[in-house]
């Protein structure tokens, strides 16, 4: 049996928005922050609009919902490309629904995947249905919430 081996993850949040008195009040300071990690440009981010944030920058809540269909993705592509599905187009349309606490807080109750997947037609299009269960299982980010994560893919044949 091999060993687990350990993958570090190092990023870096830096909080932007003083704007002059920090924290003085809850409506005194701005919710905007950059996430960077060595050698990748930054991520201009905030909090989700219901909460001060800026709507034009991504919020905590849209990047997990983001990771999760990131990390599906490139799992099954990899599932993909070893049953020789040949996959020539993906895109996901995820939803994650978070439900807000009397307190302010909250936490996520599920995520949606909705993948379309487009397969070349000598694929086996059952299969590159099925091949998403697997990537689920393997999927990183899924294992590691303590939420529902549903995937419902559509798989059409390339014309």
């Amino acid at each position: 049996m091999t060993k687990a081996k350990p993958h570090l993850y190092r990023v870096e949040v830096t909080w932007t928005g003083n704007t002059g008195t920090g924290t003085q009040s809850y409506s005194a300071y701005d919710r905007a922050h950059t996430i960077t990690a060595a050698d990748k440009p930054a991520i201009a981010a905030s909090a989700d609009p219901i909460f001060r944030g800026d709507k034009t920058k991504y919020n905590p809540e849209e990047l997990l919902v983001a990771s999760l269909s990131s990390c599906h993705m490139l799992w099954y592509l990899h599932l993909c490309a070893e049953a020789q599905v040949v996959v020539t187009r993906y895109v996901d349309y995820p939803i994650g629904t978070m439900m807000a606490a009397a307190d302010g807080g909250g936490q996520f109750s599920k995520v949606l995947l909705r993948p379309i997947v487009t397969v070349m037609p000598q694929s086996d299009a059952v299969l590159a249905a099925k091949l998403h269960d697997q990537a689920h299982e393997k999927c990183f980010i899924a294992n590691s919430v303590n939420f529902p994560v549903q995937c419902e893919p559509s798989i059409q044949l390339e014309p």
